[in-house]
């Protein structure tokens, strides 16, 4: 594991876009597993502007995202298929037919579960994946339970979960209930995880999440038994981690 630490979002954001900049150059046909929310969306600032710098291209990568929630088209601005289109795959040269997000308004959403997980295996499995954290420790939708969910499959949200979502929601009703998400096992099979981080409010989560033991009730410590992992903080997040002899610390 390595804990790269930026001096603010917007370093620490160019760091990221750095390193999925990187793995395009070594493998431009990589399989990028991408998050949305508020934390990355500097991250795609940034490789929309190496895109537009000819220095990197997209034409031959496959985009899978973690997560959708169910419920909403990706007409709908508060999809997630709709953020991703707006504020990253639009701007570069991706093509549309290798772009996976789960359908959310699937008639069979255990189907669209089981077909969502095919085609990632028949992709070769994901090289590099981005991921956000939440304040309960949850990666893609896999919320605090008493067991790590292996594959894609959908899920009940937290209700802290659903607080932190309302925010981009004109009204609480409107925010969705449930998502359908990779789950642990999927994210843990891609070759390489860079995990990002900004602000106070994930610094307690983080520590727990890096040094605490691995326990699904906080499900961003299984990254802990991932053998190419990389958490990317600003200071503020990194603010209450630990020096330990497993962990690398860079600035």
């Amino acid at each position: 594991m390595r804990v790269i630490i930026g001096k603010d979002y917007n370093d620490m954001s160019k760091k990221a876009a750095n390193m999925v900049a990187a793995q395009i150059l070594l493998k431009p046909n990589s399989v990028l597993g991408l998050a949305t929310g508020s934390t990355p969306v500097m991250t795609y600032n940034y490789l929309i502007k190496l895109f537009n710098d000819e220095t990197i291209s997209f034409k031959d990568v496959v985009a899978v995202n973690l997560d959708e929630y169910i419920g909403l088209s990706k007409e709908n601005p508060n999809s997630y298929r709709y953020f991703m289109n707006d504020i990253f795959f639009n701007h570069v040269d991706v093509k549309p037919e290798n772009i996976y997000i789960p359908d959310g308004m699937a008639v069979d959403l255990e189907r669209e579960c089981q077909e969502y997980e095919n085609l990632i295996r028949q992709n070769d499995g994901i090289d590099l994946q981005v991921l956000g954290i939440g304040n309960n420790g949850h990666i893609g939708f896999n919320e605090p339970d008493l067991k790590f969910e292996g594959v894609t499959h959908c899920i009940d949200l937290d209700e802290e979960t659903i607080k932190a979502n309302s925010r981009f929601f004109q009204k609480d009703d409107e925010v969705p209930k449930r998502a359908i998400t990779m789950g642990v096992k999927t994210i843990m099979n891609a070759r390489k995880i860079i995990l990002l981080a900004n602000g106070p409010e994930k610094a307690e989560t983080i520590y727990k999440a890096i040094n605490g033991k691995i326990d699904p009730a906080l499900p961003a410590s299984i990254l802990q038994l991932h053998p190419d992992v990389t958490f990317i903080l600003d200071k503020e997040a990194a603010c209450c981690i630990e020096k330990k002899e497993s962990i690398t610390l860079c600035t």
